[in-house]
């Protein structure tokens, strides 16, 4: 059989998959903090008809002679870039003005995922949740600390509670206060204000959490990532501190999608898909015209 046809068959299966991430890609144009997807192809193996040879004498070297035997996916990669920002004047919403992804809670109650997108909320009992209805995580502060100074790496990540009955310490003395009138600034400092005294206390701050490798974080939909062996391991910090971008707030990121680049790409496969698919056609057309020989 001839060798073309294996290699027609590969072609058409590698642009497949780049049709795939590119229909993915367009498709998600208008998705909040998207990140877009990229394909690389890389030849397979080559079959080597005869060797090199080096120069012998009065006889010059000559080079190898191989026949490739068709393509395969390199690699399909997350663009990390940041998208642009999207007015939306809501309070709850923050874009992340450089690096870092905001820590959330799974389900499970133990293990994070981490996004960046910022379009959060108030449930029925004050906390800050996503809106799949995940908590949001940050460092709370129950004492009155100086929390906005921090700059040690921040631990004992906890759920958010910004409105409702909180237990604080006031006054020296730890009570359940109402709390309302909270506001989200751009160090990610939570303060709301005390109902029984009239005062504004910060009730804590919000976390960022980079890695070494962010484009080898895993999607999980919904916008959020998860860890990944290649990922390194989350270095969680206050937004604003070691290197991590600070908030926006009524901003959401937008789709880093470039629409024209994916419309191009998506011209340059499909040609690639149609001559892929022309080398089937001709190599059988080749293989019927050595079969009726025998006619």
């Amino acid at each position: 059989m001839m060798r073309s046809l294996f290699s027609g068959v590969s072609g058409l299966k590698t642009h497949q998959t780049a049709m795939d991430v590119i229909g993915n890609n367009i498709a998600n144009v208008n998705t909040t903090a998207f990140k877009a997807g990229r394909v690389t192809f890389k030849d397979l193996v080559s079959q080597t008809i005869s060797e090199a040879t080096s120069p012998n004498g009065n006889l010059g070297g000559r080079n190898s002679m191989q026949v490739g035997l068709g393509v395969a996916l390199s690699a399909i990669t997350t663009d990390i870039t940041e998208g642009s920002a999207q007015n939306t004047e809501m309070p709850l919403d923050f874009r992340i003005v450089g690096e870092g992804y905001f820590v959330i809670l799974n389900p499970d109650g133990q293990s994070y995922s981490y996004t960046r997108n910022g379009n959060f909320a108030v449930d029925s009992q004050g906390y800050l949740v996503t809106q799949q209805g995940n908590y949001v995580l940050g460092v709370v502060n129950r004492n009155n600390n100086d929390i906005v100074n921090k700059t040690e790496d921040a631990t004992n990540l906890e759920k958010i509670q910004i409105t409702g009955s909180i237990n604080r310490n006031i006054g020296g003395t730890a009570k359940n206060t109402k709390f309302s009138d909270y506001a989200i600034d751009a160090y990610g400092v939570v303060t709301a204000m005390a109902e029984d005294d009239g005062k504004v206390y910060d009730m804590a701050r919000l976390v960022l959490a980079t890695f070494p490798n962010a484009a080898g974080l895993d999607k999980m939909g919904s916008n959020l990532y998860e860890q990944s062996s290649n990922s390194g391991i989350a270095s969680i910090n206050f937004a604003g501190n070691a290197n991590r971008g600070e908030l926006q707030s009524g901003q959401l990121e937008m789709s880093n999608v470039q629409l024209s680049t994916e419309l191009t790409n998506m011209i340059i496969i499909q040609r690639g898909f149609q001559a892929n698919s022309r080398i089937i056609t001709t190599s059988d057309t080749m293989l019927e015209e050595l079969v009726n020989l025998k006619r």
